[in-house]
């Protein structure tokens, strides 16, 4: 069987790493894969990308391109919003490949048009790494249920028009993805649930089949080396989190967690924790967490980040809205309990009081009483991060994911699926 995964990145972001991941564990099973993608950033020979200079300059320039329409909306906020507009050459390209099955991944920045998808003639897996797919260009929906319906009058765009640019896209989505061979895989329950409401996908078959990552990579290290190397202390409790543009997607929670780190202060803690950040570099003003604070700056090879987890004692995701986080993955999977809210994907992966700790949706107060709940008894501590890696290895291994993609794969081709309406 050969399959071609089509990807705007391969380890350049949460969900180009997520595809790369799956890409090597497609082919450990012995499936012949190969990874078509906008941005390359490895050398390896089985991932396709613009080859010359020119090539290059044309990919990056797609990115402006595609958000020109969004210059009509000067009202708009600062959230990612994908038009999808601009031709591309993606079906000529996987043409040459011929695989058996077009597994789509995260496909924006001007990557591949709206369009395009219909005309992938081979049957399609597409795997959904946030909303886009099944909205009128956002990536996550906040608190709007407009894609439930048709999109239009797009608080993100700021718009009160019905007849709005979300609408125009969702309307090119419903017209052209009419007569799909589509199935649809979402990596967390959260994710297929809410691609169940949308009109675009309420025919499609939708799956479950969470991410997975290699546990030989990210798994327990020395606590006392990983902080030696990255110059950590060693007295110290390290309450870690990380994400990319951490201190600029306010997605992410850094908002939400300087305040429960601040509570956290002054419950006679100070003196005990300090705060370890990755993901940015250290702010021209720095927020006040309370604790002595160490930033780590953008770290994307995965050793580094597993020595983070691994000196950390707790990693904290506070995200608003959240698909399946690798960073959670990767931190449990380091043997690192994790605290975050109930949203999204991550009640997926941690499981309240046994490798973690679920807090009350943007409750300030319960996000730090669940960061004080991980670290205050050494003894739970200690079995929370024996869960947390076994977590991963009965449910989130490379493997896993991979073979159950293949499992997916043959059953496709093989004519056995059937659309559920």
């Amino acid at each position: 069987m050969k399959v071609s995964l089509i990807s705007t990145y391969d380890k350049a972001n949460g969900s180009g790493t997520a595809t790369y991941r799956l890409h090597q564990g497609l082919q450990k099973i012995g499936v012949v894969s190969q990874m078509l993608v906008q941005g390359k950033s490895t050398d390896d020979k089985t991932i396709a990308g613009p080859k010359t200079r020119l090539a290059q300059g044309i990919a990056r320039a797609r990115i402006t391109f595609d958000a020109l329409p969004l210059k009509f909306y000067p009202q708009r906020d600062n959230t990612t919003f994908s038009v999808q507009w601009f031709p591309d050459k993606v079906a000529q390209n996987i043409a040459n490949f011929s695989p058996d099955v077009i597994n789509l991944h995260w496909m924006n920045e001007g990557y591949v048009q709206i369009e395009t998808i219909a005309k992938l003639r081979k049957p399609l897996v597409w795997t959904l790494h946030d909303m886009w797919a099944f909205t009128g260009g956002c990536h996550y929906n906040q608190e709007c249920d407009r894609y439930t319906k048709s999109c239009g009058a797009c608080p993100q765009l700021g718009s009160s028009k019905d007849g709005d640019l979300s609408r125009w896209v969702f309307q090119r989505k419903a017209k052209a993805w009419r007569n799909l061979n589509l199935t649809v895989v979402t990596p967390s329950l959260w994710l297929g649930n809410c691609a169940r409401k949308s009109p675009l996908f309420q025919n499609y078959r939708i799956e479950v089949i969470p991410n997975g990552l290699d546990t030989a990579i990210y798994k327990p290290l020395s606590k006392q080396v990983a902080r030696e190397l990255l110059n950590l202390p060693q007295d110290k409790q390290l309450v870690v989190f990380g994400a990319l543009q951490a201190n600029s997607d306010s997605r992410k929670g850094l908002h939400l967690l300087q305040p429960a780190l601040v509570n956290l202060s002054q419950s006679g803690l100070r003196d005990r924790l300090e705060i370890v950040i990755f993901g940015c570099n250290t702010p021209e003003v720095p927020p006040e967490f309370g604790f002595k604070s160490h930033y780590l700056g953008t770290l994307r090879d995965d050793l580094s980040l597993a020595l983070i987890y691994s000196a950390a004692d707790v990693f904290i995701a506070p995200s608003t809205q959240e698909n399946l986080a690798n960073t959670v993955m990767e931190s449990l999977a380091c043997g690192t309990p994790c605290v975050a809210f109930n949203i999204g994907g991550m009640p997926d992966m941690i499981e309240h009081q046994k490798n973690g700790y679920l807090a009350q949706p943007y409750k300030i107060e319960d996000l730090a009483k669940g960061i004080a709940w991980v670290l205050e008894n050494p003894e739970r501590h200690q079995k929370l991060a024996e869960n947390a890696r076994t977590k991963v290895e009965q449910e989130f291994t490379l493997e896993i994911q991979a073979r159950r993609y293949k499992s997916l794969f043959d059953e496709i081709q093989s004519g056995q699926h059937k659309i559920y309406s």
